[in-house]
């Protein structure tokens, strides 16, 4: 296999990136005919980033609601903003959250298919590359998710293109949109910047590229101000010393991080790990780049490698300083794993495009050298081998029924959010069912609290939502309804959603997260297991909506309700 002469360069570009793109695009497509394949569908983590911005269409919606003012303050900026202008424009957002992520891998398969000619001049290398890329993003649900970190990949694939051709506007213009989109991803482009401030050859000082260094911290960090002001209204974020005695951030709980398998928690952890669970298999021959470079006669394409590759190292030694210092600063920096599973999936498929080619260059040389030393292999064999390429490249994917991968909740019975939608905007639910998860986003109701929303991290915002859920669980299980009463007064609470086996110590014990509420969890399994009925299963008859698996209760009723 030849470098491209000239001429034919530009067509063979062409068609390689318009296969790229196309295969983007039928990866896209199927995340779409998830997307939109029932009426009620929404992506999991859209419950959390985009549920209260449907007050860009309605301002009336969720009035006085903690969980929005608090995922709002954690919502980068530039990212709501993009949001708020598709609002101006008419365009629903969770509607936006199904068709962004087709854009976001168009972007994606752009910059990965530039940045690797300019390491590597085969256009089959970057097909490839896009392609190992495309599988691995839509193999996890980062991209479908449309959350902040769907932009991860293709703002830093736009950062490291606009670094190798030292395009500082380029440059400049991707760190403030990391800043106002992913604010994380910051400390990891600030970081490979400094390391150009040292001249390859004279191994000096860059007193020119450490002005320009000084320009770009200085932007970002007034960039990422609003974005420090607005999540410093729910401080303080919790120490290590805290998160360490807080069930919530154990296993079982509603955000595990620690892990007592040490091997389990450094390694394969979710938060915590530094082998981040990167799909396809066919990624991982990236790690075998460094070897092949150390024989070019018997790998001649080794040589065609730009020297510009020392870009890939850099990552992963930026990527595992800042896992280091995430892990000292723990949350401080957000979670370690933000910093490699990004960064090494990048890394990994440029370096498995150039392996893969350079592999199947030396496969076709033998081949010839064979054909010249009229030692026999027939074209059945080569068809054989070449379908066998094939076949893993292009159909792996579907093996998954999970692919792609976008993790979407579909409401197979909508009735729940259909009727609470007819109620008052100022409706409050408080419920411990796994449907106040969605209520927020499908009915645009406000719920007191949900195992979704309980993210332990700012004790501004935790504490109180901690002391509902014990103020609920209490009320839920007590025999005497006046604690019922109270809570409902305390919260001004409008109606009581129950699942229709609530009252079970199997509901309980199967509800996991809500283990982490003491001592309310083990005195309403004791209450339950006693034989003892809590006084709300008692009122059937406050009940204004049913279904065989839910009851949902007029708080108003509960209130004028005889006790005993």
């Amino acid at each position: 296999m030849a470098k491209p002469t000239t001429a034919s360069d530009r067509t063979s570009s062409r068609l390689w990136f318009g296969l790229s793109l196309g295969f983007a695009l039928y990866y896209g497509s199927l995340a779409l005919q998830k997307s939109f394949q029932a009426e009620y569908v929404v992506q999991d983590d859209a419950r959390e980033y985009v549920f209260w911005m449907q007050r860009f269409l309605d301002p009336t919606l969720l009035p006085n609601d903690l969980i929005a003012q608090y995922f709002k303050s954690i919502t980068p900026p530039g990212y709501a903003a993009f949001y708020h202008g598709m609002a101006i424009l008419g365009v629903h957002p969770l509607w936006v959250s199904k068709v962004l992520p087709v854009g976001l891998g168009l972007i994606t398969t752009f910059y990965s298919f530039a940045l690797c000619l300019r390491l590597f001049p085969f256009p089959i290398t970057g097909f490839i590359t896009t392609l190992l890329l495309n599988q691995s993003v839509w193999s996890r649900d980062d991209l479908g998710s449309a959350t902040p970190r769907a932009f991860v990949t293709p703002l830093f694939l736009a950062f490291l293109y606009y670094l190798l051709r030292h395009q500082r506007l380029g440059i400049l213009i991707v760190l403030v949109l990391q800043a106002l989109i992913y604010p994380p991803l910051v400390f990891i482009t600030i970081a490979l910047l400094c390391c150009t401030l040292w001249d390859g050859n004279t191994r000096r000082l860059n007193f020119n590229q450490l002005k320009f260094v000084g320009i770009c911290v200085g932007f970002t960090a007034i960039a990422l101000l609003p974005y420090g002001l607005a999540s410093s209204q729910f401080a303080p974020v919790i120490t290590r010393d805290q998160a360490w005695t807080m069930p919530e951030l154990h296993p079982g709980g509603r955000h595990p991080f620690f892990n007592p398998n040490p091997w389990a928690f450094w390694l394969i952890g979710e938060h915590s790990g530094i082998i981040p669970p990167l799909m396809p298999p066919l990624i991982w021959l990236g790690v075998l780049l460094p070897i092949l470079m150390r024989y070019p006669v018997r790998f001649p394409l080794v040589q065609q490698i730009n020297h510009r590759i020392a870009i890939l190292p850099k990552m992963i030694w930026v990527s595992l300083g800042l896992f280091a210092a995430a892990h000292l600063l723990l949350l401080r920096l957000f979670f370690p794993t933000r910093y490699t599973t990004h960064t090494f999936r990048i890394v990994l498929a440029i370096a498995a495009g150039i392996v893969l080619t350079i592999l199947l260059d030396t496969l076709l040389r033998g081949c010839k050298t064979l054909v010249a030393q009229r030692r026999w292999i027939t074209l059945g064999t080569r068809l054989t081998l070449m379908t066998m390429t094939m076949l893993v490249f292009f159909t792996y994917p579907q093996v998954s029924q999970d692919f792609p991968r976008i993790n979407v909740r579909v409401i197979k019975d909508p009735s729940l959010y259909q009727f609470l939608k007819t109620q008052p905007k100022d409706t409050l639910v408080a419920t411990l069912s796994d449907e106040a998860n969605n209520i927020s986003t499908l009915a645009q109701r406000s719920v007191l609290f949900s195992k979704e929303h309980s993210l332990p991290f700012h004790l501004g915002y935790y504490r109180p939502i901690r002391q509902r859920i014990l103020d609920v669980m209490q009320a839920q299980y007590s025999s005497d309804l006046r604690a019922a009463k109270q809570t409902i007064d305390k919260y001004q609470i409008k109606l009581w959603l129950l699942d229709q086996p609530a009252f079970t110590p199997l509901y309980l014990t199967n509800s996991a997260w809500l283990s982490s509420f003491e001592p309310e969890f083990t005195i309403a399994l004791t209450s339950l297991q006693q034989g003892k009925i809590p006084a709300l299963a008692k009122l059937a008859h406050c009940s204004v909506f049913n279904t065989p698996k839910l009851m949902l209760l007029d708080a108003a009723c509960i209130k004028t309700a005889a006790e005993g």
